[in-house]
Parts: C-alpha cells; structure tokens; sequence
C-alpha cells in the first residue's frame, strides 16, 4: 500500500493568519474610537447619566453646568447618602409612617424628583434644607393633611397650594415670604397656620377670612401694623401670637374673637390695652410688653381667670460687647430663641396658681 504525505509549512499558514487578526483588531479599534468620538456616544452617555442622577433624586441644578451635563461621579457620591436618607423616609415599614415625607440637611436645594411620585403623602416634615420653592405639582397631593416647611430658605408659596382642600396644618415659619397667596384661604380644613419669623410679613390676603376652623394663627417676628382683618374674622381662633411686629394699637373690634384663649402681644409699641379685651370672656392669658404701655382697663387685671403678663424688655445698658454682639446675630436665629423662651416661659404659667404681676428679661454675657 503507497501512502501520499503532503508536506506544508506551517510558518506560512500561521503568518497568513496573524496578519488577517492583526487587520481585524485594527478595524475593532478604528471602529471603537470612532464610536467613542461620535455625537451619540455622548449623548447616551449623558442620558444614562442623568437617568442615575434622577433615579436618585439629584435635582438638575447640580448637574447642569452652564446649560451643559456635568457627568462626574463626584456628584453622585456626593448626594448618595443624603438620597438614602431621604429613601429610608418612604419606606413602608410601620403603618403610620408610610404616608409620612421626612427631609433635612442644607444640601438640598431642591425637593427630589421622585417625591413627585409620591401622590399618596398626607403629611411634608422638610426642615433646615436650601430649598427656595414649592413645586406646583403640590396640587397633586390631594390628601395632605400637614405642610410642615419650616427654617428653610422658601421665598414664595404657589398658588396651587389652594388645592390642599384636606389641609389641616400649615407651618413655614422661619423662610423668606413675604407674601401669602389668597388661594390658601381655599383650604377650608385648616386649623393651624405659622407664618411666624418670616421678617418682612406686612399683611395677610382677605381670602383668609374663609378659615373658619382655624384655632391657632402665629404670625410673630414679622412687620405687621396692625391685626389683619382676616384674623378677626376667624371664629374659632383660640391661640394668636402677633409679637415681635409693629403694632402700636389694638383693633377696637378685637371682642370678635369670642373663642380666643390666648393673646401674645409682646415685643410690640402698644401704649394702651382697649376695654373691649375684657369682653373676651374665655381669655385665659394676655402677655405684654409694659415698656410703652401706659393705659390697662383695671377689669383686666381683677379677672381671677385671666394670666396678665407684663413684660420689661428691657436689656442690659452700659455692654458694648453685648451690643456688638446682639448686632452680629442673626435675626431669625434671635427671633427663635425667643419663640423658644416664649414656648417654656407660657408652659410653665400654665402649671402656676399664681401668676407674677410681672416679668422682668435679664439678658446674660459670658466671656471665657
């Protein structure tokens, strides 16, 4: 039997094929950096990062840089834990707390895009954030029942917050308002409104006088005048605070308020105290400031029902470090403060059977 063996240099086989994978991986390289350089390489980019940043809740502003996508990976770092922070708020664990939005910490300067979402929320805690509006999809929410906004930075409220018809409780005390839609007097459910420490509050909208469940309005540390008329068409108001304004006179038709319980008026320039306060029958405390107030009807004081506190607010002369330091503080942050003494002075009141005939405020400066 004849066998044929064919020889082959195998050298030449495998040159031939080196050469034809060296061409091809120079094709796949070619082909890869024309990709990487295309305008739609960018573009995916770009959306697959701002589908990140919006999955997370990173508002816009942070990462449009000039009208241009910023896509650096410092930015989602950086809000990762403030976004599982504000995750953790929604999520449903007890049955009480799972229509409950909880937000804080100054690096938001705007409310996370997926809280759009969240339709079912009755209730908005956002406190000490940077956050400047509210958005109008707010008219979304339907069944909230508390808007809890304070000591943030909002400079106005939308109109759209008239469609909160549930609305009971209103609070963003301590923002930068200056005006207050007449569309909030459409929250016919309203109980409780704090505008207090807004500083440049001079009025109320006359819409407000359609709260007729309203027993709490605290509209202290701004600059109102006068009681707006809204307030003493709200009949069933128990607690007003209207302190630290410039009130020099009390409306003659102040009796109105039938069901008014307590009345803070101190920190204004009021001289006299008009006898239509003695027709206040379920007054149970007046607090005043006594450095201006020259005229008090005598049935004021002789009322065994009625806590009468007079204040001296009068603080310490001859400090000039206390002065200069008083100058540098921040108004709001003062404004607190006293809210704060305020809230545990009238606590306190409260659990005496006798009340002071007056009160002296001693202010304390201690250098180390």
């Amino acid at each position: 039997m004849t066998f044929e063996i064919i020889v082959v240099d195998i050298s030449h086989i495998r040159g031939l094929w080196e050469s034809r994978v060296k061409k091809y991986k120079q094709r796949c390289k070619k082909e890869k950096e024309r990709i990487e350089s295309s305008a739609l390489q960018k573009i995916k980019q770009e959306w697959s990062f701002m589908l990140e940043c919006r999955n997370n809740g990173i508002p816009q502003s942070v990462y449009f840089k000039n009208g241009f996508v910023d896509p650096e990976l410092k930015t989602l770092d950086k809000y990762q834990r403030n976004y599982i922070i504000a995750k953790q708020s929604l999520c449903v664990k007890p049955e009480t707390d799972k229509y409950i939005f909880n937000l804080h910490g100054e690096d938001w300067e705007e409310l996370p895009e997926y809280l759009r979402e969240q339709t079912y929320l009755r209730e908005w805690h956002i406190h000490k954030t940077r956050i400047q509006t509210i958005p109008e999809y707010i008219q979304l929410f339907e069944e909230m029942t508390v808007l809890d906004m304070s000591q943030n930075k909002l400079a106005w409220l939308p109109p759209e917050i008239g469609c909160l018809r549930h609305l009971r409780e209103l609070n963003v005390s301590f923002n930068n308002l200056k005006t207050i839609p007449p569309e909030l007097g459409d929250c016919e459910n309203l109980e409780k409104m704090d505008v207090s420490g807004n500083l440049d509050l001079t009025e109320l909208p006359f819409e407000l006088s359609h709260l007729k469940k309203v027993t709490f309005v605290d509209v202290s540390a701004n600059r109102f005048s006068s009681i707006p008329i809204c307030v003493l068409r709200m009949s069933s108001l128990q607690w007003l605070d209207i302190s630290s304004n410039n009130l020099k006179d009390l409306p003659q038709d102040i009796d109105r308020l039938e069901e008014l319980e307590t009345l803070l008026l101190q920190k204004n320039k009021i001289t006299y105290l008009p006898l239509e306060l003695t027709n206040l029958s379920k007054l149970k405390l007046l607090v005043v400031s006594g450095d201006c107030l020259v005229e008090i009807p005598s049935a004021l004081t002789e009322t065994p029902s009625l806590k009468y506190v007079k204040l001296l607010d009068n603080p310490i002369k001859g400090n000039e470090c206390l002065e200069k330091e008083d100058k540098e503080e921040n108004d709001q942050d003062r404004e607190q403060f006293e809210k704060e003494f305020m809230k545990a002075y009238i606590k306190d009141l409260g659990e005496r059977d006798i009340t002071p005939c007056y009160t002296t405020k001693v202010y304390f400066n201690l250098q180390i």
